[in-house]
């Protein structure tokens, strides 16, 4: 059985946040053996979030460093040993080795923090111009497209495409988002609600196609439409794939982990094989305040369950359940969208504005006798203290309650300022 004193080789593959968390908690722990992070990307771990939102968005700015620490403190500061630009490619469990290659990296404790990889279009390999939204380079390439004023299609109404949409919209670009399903972001805001966020592409001129599948991207070198389904032609010279990501977990096959939805783990991020967790996207738990399994492909969530994996693996005699309120948010044109909880519900209620005609409201979700979450649109002072209610199990009641004195206390002090 390992134990805190024993472990004296920490190993964290991915070099990500949820990564970079981990090796910083192993710190904080006051954890002294050697620490070593793996990465893929020969980048530094860097912010994600902002590679489709301003970077693409400022017509005048440059790709500012978005690296979260320097080479000099990860490595001197923390001690850490990078390897970078290296990605693993194979996990013996029983002799605890990490291989990159033909190297073998030992470890006494590890966490898995390999996120996920997009899926692409079929039959677009090789094919210029046209991109998923992930990396770096991949910000950089959709950049330099709208620069140049690329008649733009995303495929995939989901939050990133979105993004990406509202930057060419920003531009001037003609621009036009194919969404395969009836209704855009089912998954992540519900049927109804899904639809009220939608319609900010709409109001702001952006054309959505939704129940329509792309049968074909055309082009030599470089493409030149988008055929759909119903015999559609869209030309283009962007196309931005935003059809979703599934885990990285290839180069674990045969190493005795549970990979039927990324990697399966307890509530502690424990994997099932000895001292090895699992952090941000490629984790699947049972997230106890929520009552129900999933993985969180979110900015909080990464940054969150890097560090806790971390403290679990270190001391998984006294590991903690990781539990938590799923917190995300986007920007769209001038608006900003932000979600707690699950959409997983019964019922939703509006209980402040009106998504038909204002530009600012707040939803609530319920899911039996309980809150169990709230979108927002432009109402930022409010999303955390829905966040707290869901935290601590809130009745709907209660939540209702809660929202009509703030909506009541708000109507008042605008009032008062309109008489002043």
């Amino acid at each position: 059985m390992t134990t805190a004193k024993n472990i004296r080789s920490f190993v964290v593959v991915g070099a990500c946040l949820a990564g970079l968390r981990a090796v910083e908690a192993a710190r904080e722990a006051g954890f002294d053996g050697s620490i070593t992070l793996i990465g893929a990307e020969e980048h530094l771990p860097y912010d994600r979030p902002p590679l489709s939102k301003a970077f693409l968005s400022d017509k005048a700015g440059q790709l500012k460093s978005s690296r979260y620490k320097s080479r000099e403190f990860l490595e001197q500061d923390l001690g850490v040993d990078l390897v970078l630009g290296s990605p693993a490619t194979g996990l013996n469990s029983e002799r605890r080795e990490v291989l990159i290659g033909d190297r073998r990296v030992p470890y006494d404790a590890m966490v898995i923090a390999t996120g996920a990889t997009l899926r692409s279009l079929p039959g677009t390999e090789g094919m210029g111009g046209v991109h998923g939204l992930r990396n770096i380079e991949d910000a950089i390439a959709i950049r330099r497209a709208l620069d140049a004023g690329a008649r733009t299609v995303v495929v995939g109404a989901g939050f990133i495409g979105s993004e990406v949409a509202s930057a060419a919209q920003a531009r001037g670009l003609e621009v036009t988002i194919v969404e395969a399903l009836a209704k855009p972001l089912v998954r992540a805001a519900g049927d109804r609600m899904g639809e009220a966020i939608a319609a900010l592409h709409e109001r702001n001129g952006t054309r959505l196609l939704c129940g329509r599948a792309v049968r074909a991207v055309e082009g030599g070198d470089h493409v030149e439409r988008v055929v759909l389904d119903d015999g559609t032609i869209l030309p283009a010279d962007l196309v931005v794939a935003g059809i979703g990501i599934a885990p990285s977990t290839g180069w674990l096959q045969g190493s005795g982990l549970d990979l039927s939805n990324g990697i399966v783990c307890d509530e502690k991020l424990w994997t099932g094989v000895d001292v090895i967790y699992a952090a941000g996207d490629v984790a699947c738990w049972p997230n106890r305040v929520m009552e129900q399994t999933h993985r969180m492909e979110n900015w909080t969530a990464a940054a969150e369950q890097g560090a806790a994996a971390a403290r679990n693996a270190l001391d998984p005699a006294d590991a903690s359940a990781y539990e938590t309120v799923p917190y995300f948010w986007s920007d769209w044109y001038d608006s900003r969208i932000q979600f707690v909880g699950s959409p997983d519900c019964d019922e939703v209620h509006v209980v402040d504005g009106d998504p038909a005609v204002d530009g600012r409201w707040v939803a609530l979700y319920r899911r039996g006798p309980r809150l169990i979450g709230a979108l927002t649109l432009n109402r930022p002072t409010e999303i955390m203290k829905y966040r707290g209610l869901i935290l601590k199990q809130s009745s709907w009641d209660d939540a209702l309650a809660f929202a009509t004195a703030r909506r009541d206390a708000a109507r008042r002090r605008t009032l008062t300022e309109s008489q002043a």
